[in-house]
């Protein structure tokens, strides 16, 4: 038996974190009685619903690397209307969905899977799966911006520590992130009055964007798997 938020990772439908919301939404059966609290566990043989949908394990599992251009949404959906990150994957028949996010302006790596496990294991903070980042502001970079992010600066209550942060050029920094907070290195720059003309992420852990070109994926090998899935 295994807890229903895993089983619903593994059935491609979502991380396991933002399957726990499902279920806490009340949007899952198991053998037609409504799960809504965390603990259920299933068993081979339960059927288990989500928006009154069956959904099984994923036979086939995908792992993509894409280099996002600027200007597209990591999202299933946009009622703009703006272009999707997902949209310039190869088709499959499994639903893949973005782990973590690049904001729409960003460029550069982010994976794409089915594989909720997986996700959720590299999305965690406890997982400290670093992310480095090339940067151009709009204006010269300050030297107290590479000391405060350095050290620790807090906005509105929220404290923000890059692990690395290198001075490239007069406007130009390379940062190395391992929570990665929600528009983190936007939100740093904001405070000190400076826009990110370019943000480019160029590394997940060991994976590199290397020449990967915009708009383009490439599948992941077992060798990167293997190490992002190590300790």
């Amino acid at each position: 038996m295994i807890r229903l938020q895993a089983y619903l990772a593994h059935a491609g439908v979502a991380s396991r974190r933002e399957s726990e919301r499902i279920i806490l939404a009340g949007r899952v059966s198991v053998n037609g009685i409504i799960a809504s609290e965390l603990g259920v566990k299933v068993d081979e043989g339960d059927a288990v619903c989500v928006d009154d949908r069956e959904v099984h394990p994923e036979a086939h599992l995908h792992y993509i690397a894409l280099n996002k251009p600027p200007l597209y949404l990591c999202s299933a959906s946009d009622p703009l209307n703006r272009p999707l990150a997902g949209e310039l994957l190869p088709r499959v028949a499994e639903r893949l969905y973005n782990i973590g996010r690049l904001d729409f302006r960003s460029s550069g790596l982010i994976f794409f899977t089915n594989d909720g496990a997986f996700a959720s294991k590299l999305s965690h903070p406890s997982s400290e799966i670093e992310k480095e980042y090339l940067v151009e502001a709009t204006n010269i970079v300050p030297d107290g911006i590479l000391n405060a992010f350095r050290e620790g600066i807090r906005i509105e209550g929220v404290l923000y520590r890059c692990r690395e942060i290198e001075r490239l050029g007069a406007k130009t920094l390379r940062i190395v992130l391992i929570e990665g907070k929600n528009r983190e290195i936007r939100t740093v720059f904001s405070s000190f009055r400076l826009h990110p003309k370019i943000l480019r992420r160029i590394r997940i852990g060991n994976i590199l964007l290397g020449d990967l070109a915009e708009g383009k994926t490439r599948p992941l090998s077992p060798e990167e798997l293997k190490c992002l899935r190590a300790p």
